[in-house]
């Protein structure tokens, strides 16, 4: 007999198994040793007040063994003879499209423009040991996209989109732990996505499909009506096929040959700010109201910031609990922070991005002109700013590059970044003397963050900083840092499709899919955005 249980009960016990068990026997009045086994379905921490609980859905056999498998396992079939169609980028949308295509009968043909994910690691460290970023490897390009070294969050709230669980249980198929499945704000880590990453590669090629390496695409083959019948690229190479274009948020180039092809794209929001690194220790005694912190029963504290400052959102984005800042730039005079947790989340310190809203509209603002301005004065970025004012519709993308580079140059034209306490951001005031630590690898320098960034943001996330700091005690605190700067939350750009079909609003044959496409944000509503544009693809074929 199986009985399903909803428990509300103190940390340790619900750590504890045994303890555990002992709390479910109460509950169904029965004896501990008929509990032949227990699965925990659903767990989240109710950390509002100060006696922190957690909440369990959990089920419970009962004179009976639990079954072997805890999720069903999807089989593929051999796609090597079947009709191919080619997926652009090997982040999730493109890895679960590429699957999603073969449980339809069609053979990906997956183009990735980055190295593998054990040959990209090696790049990766190279930015922090040498300063050097490869254009087509670091931590936006590669095997897995830019979620694969950049911590592996799978929360979503895109919950009616597509199958969360599903996607949840390919990656337990592909050696993720099973405790994504249940826990309310699952997490595989940075130090163990990469595996996963490559053993749904080996899926995909050892049922027939294909996947490249190092294969940058630069354009799309169109035939006489206009319809996208495959893929150019920068060695010359063609491959023919209805096409899936997965390319991430981070592939400027991409947008800037649809543009050059005269396939529309639309303008859209972004949010930039900042990297806010606290202590973990702090914001553990924050957000579990307790001066001695988290304890041995309880993770490493989260948490979710949100403020209106001038008609605008200012807010956190992809918090690090026990993690670390990463240098996220993708290619050369570009300084670009982001955020990751290894899959313990036992480091010293907590991070996440601090961001305020942008709409198209914002470009007007004195501020922002005045940047976009300067920067395209810049002779060493005279090659790239030359072109903006060919592409007004790339507005967002041109602030975007402006913030890096202004931040590169106040980095010393190095991979450092420019940091700020909170406290003296929030006051305008140099951060002098000895500084907090920080996880940032490549290394920090003071600089007056309040000053050189645009004050259309600095206002309103000074703004954002009071609020959040009148809200928790402690966290506006000399002893947060801020990181300059955050520019890749999303997409700057929309590449417009149809709702009822998935393609392209003018360009039949091509797919826009996930965070490149305007359509995701995130590991898991890629994913699903992945599998949606296979599904389509199959129905159109």
């Amino acid at each position: 007999m199986q009985r399903i249980l909803q428990l509300r009960t103190d940390p340790q016990t619900a750590a504890i198994p045994d303890r555990l068990q002992r709390l479910i026997a109460h509950e169904i009045n029965t004896e501990e040793k008929r509990i032949q086994h227990f699965r925990i379905l659903k767990k989240s921490i109710d950390a509002r007040q100060r006696r922190i609980q957690v909440n369990l859905s959990v089920v419970a056999y009962i004179d009976e063994p639990a079954p072997a498998e805890e999720y069903a396992v999807i089989s593929y079939p051999d796609v090597s003879r079947c009709p191919s169609a080619i997926v652009v980028g090997a982040g999730p949308a493109g890895l679960f499209a590429s699957l999603r295509l073969m449980e339809h009968h069609i053979r990906p043909i997956l183009l990735e423009r980055g190295k593998d994910v054990h040959e990209r690691r090696k790049d990766i460290a190279l930015i922090s040991r040498e300063h050097r970023v490869q254009d087509n490897s670091n931590y936006a390009f590669g095997e897995g996209g830019a979620g694969a070294y950049s911590d592996g969050k799978l929360y979503t709230r895109s919950t009616k989109r597509g199958d969360v669980n599903k996607i949840l249980r390919l990656l337990c198929q592909h050696g993720a732990s099973t405790s994504i499945l249940a826990d309310a704000h699952p997490h595989i880590g940075t130090d163990r996505l990469p595996k996963v990453i490559e053993a749904i590669r080996h899926t995909i090629v050892s049922h027939g499909g294909e996947v490249h390496f190092q294969t940058c695409v630069n354009g799309l083959l169109l035939d006489h009506q206009g319809k996208a019948t495959g893929v150019i690229t920068t060695d010359g190479e063609t491959y023919e096929g209805p096409i899936i274009l997965a390319t991430g948020h981070s592939a400027r180039d991409v947008y800037r040959f649809l543009l050059r092809q005269h396939i529309s794209l639309e303008e859209k929001g972004i949010a930039v700010g900042v990297r806010l690194e606290h202590p973990s220790a702090l914001i553990d005694s924050i957000m579990y109201h307790n001066p001695k912190g988290r304890g041995p029963w309880l993770p490493a504290a989260e948490y979710r910031m949100s403020a209106q400052s001038e008609g605008r959102g200012v807010y956190s984005f992809c918090m690090c609990p026990g993690g670390f800042v990463i240098p996220a730039a993708s290619g050369a005079m570009q300084v670009v922070v982001n955020g990751m947790s290894p899959s313990g989340r036992n480091s010293r310190w907590s991070n996440s991005g601090m961001v305020v809203e942008l709409r198209p509209e914002d470009l007007q603002d004195a501020s922002l002109r005045h940047l976009i301005q300067k920067v395209s004065q810049e002779s060493d970025f005279a090659d790239i700013a030359s072109r903006w004012e060919e592409e007004p519709l790339l507005g967002m993308l041109h602030l975007q590059e402006a913030l890096e580079y202004t931040c590169w140059c106040h980095a010393h034209r190095s991979q450092q970044a420019p940091i700020q306490r909170m406290t003296d951001f929030v006051d305008r005031h140099m951060s002098n003397g000895q500084l907090p630590s920080s996880s940032y690898s490549p290394g920090v320098i003071a600089s007056p963050l309040h000053e050189w960034m645009p004050s259309f943001l600095t206002r309103r996330l000074q703004e954002g900083f009071r609020q959040f700091g009148a809200r928790h005690h402690g966290f506006l605190t000399r002893e947060a840092l801020l990181l300059a700067v955050e520019t890749r939350t999303s997409s700057p750009l929309r590449i417009p499709r149809l709702h009822d079909k998935m393609c392209h609003v003018s360009v039949s044959g091509l797919y826009p899919c996930g965070e490149g496409a305007g359509y995701a944000g995130g590991i898991v509503s890629a994913a699903i955005d992945g599998e949606l544009c296979a599904d389509a693809l199959a129905a159109n074929r």
